[in-house]
């Protein structure tokens, strides 16, 4: 079974970089190819690897996000206006009040421990469509992002996910310009930047998240979570 798999180390050494959007750096070749054999991923023209099909694609990431997905608590659909629209603004409030309060015990749910906050978000964002919508992911290796888009009924939500590594510089400034590019192939003229800080001796999640508004070189409006 697909489950089973990436419960596997040497699954795991290649899938949560590509998903992370990092370099694969160091992973054996015989790690790369046995997923190879598998038939998740494939070698593409250019001689990277990419997930071998857009079912896999979806799959993948879905699969790795279901243990947190199944150890979220009951949320109350806040962001909801009384038309059964989603509201942005109460999203935001709810991800964050969610965060504050759940985000930290929730990270040890997976054993993909590089990408345990893409996966709590991702879980939270997949009860939030609830089968009213859908969440659409974008990942590379070495582009250092993760793009997600929600799209529920009229409205579009685009989002990038980066991560602030240590010995690494905050990523807020190629964070807005990556996000103003996925934005623009969305068509859309705002969205979010969630930037989740892996740093170590920092205080509690609870105390430090925060967000806050910023724009995009392409002038676009950016609500910017720190996490």
């Amino acid at each position: 079974m697909l489950a089973d798999k990436l419960r596997e180390a040497r699954v795991r050494r290649v899938i949560e970089p590509m998903l992370a959007g990092t370099a694969l750096g160091e992973v054996p070749i015989d790690d790369r190819d046995y997923l190879i054999d598998l038939g998740l991923l494939r070698r593409a023209d250019g001689g990277g690897l990419v997930v071998a099909n857009p079912i896999y694609r979806e799959v993948l990431p879905r699969m790795l996000a279901s243990a947190p997905q199944d150890s979220l608590p009951r949320i109350s659909p806040s962001w909801l206006t009384p038309t059964g629209d989603l509201d942005p603004e109460a999203l935001l409030h709810a991800f964050l009040a969610f965060w504050r309060r759940h985000g930290e015990p929730l990270l040890g749910s997976t054993s993909y421990h590089e990408i345990a906050p893409h996966l709590v978000l991702m879980a939270f964002l997949q009860r939030v469509v609830n089968g009213e919508g859908t969440l659409e992911r974008e990942y590379a290796i070495g582009s250092g992002r993760m793009d997600l888009c929600l799209r529920y009924r009229r409205v579009t939500l685009g989002i990038e996910l980066k991560v602030w590594r240590p010995s690494a510089s905050d990523p807020l400034r190629e964070g807005l310009e990556q996000l103003d590019v996925y934005l623009a192939g969305l068509g859309l003229e705002q969205g979010w930047l969630v930037i989740f800080d892996r740093r170590p001796d920092l205080a509690p999640l609870a105390e430090r998240l925060a967000s806050g508004e910023a724009m995009s070189p392409g002038g676009r409006r950016v609500r910017v979570v720190r996490a």
